[in-house]
């Protein structure tokens, strides 16, 4: 049983360092805009969404 809620951290730790990155790489630090920024504000929604589950999780752990 330990295992099932392991997943969702692991899976949404890996699901925010791949939009961190992406993120990262869209956005141009001579113009301070992203090149697509429809497509960022996309990655910033999944990425917010994805760290409020990690820090979720973290508070119920660490209320046991």
């Amino acid at each position: 049983m330990e295992n099932k809620n392991n997943t969702p951290v692991f899976t949404f730790s890996i699901v925010a360092i791949i939009l961190a990155v992406a993120l990262y790489k869209q956005f141009d630090f001579e113009t301070f805009k992203f090149e697509q920024p429809e497509l960022a504000v996309l990655y910033i929604v999944v990425f917010v969404f994805s760290i409020y589950i990690l820090i979720k999780n973290f508070i119920k752990r660490s209320g046991k």
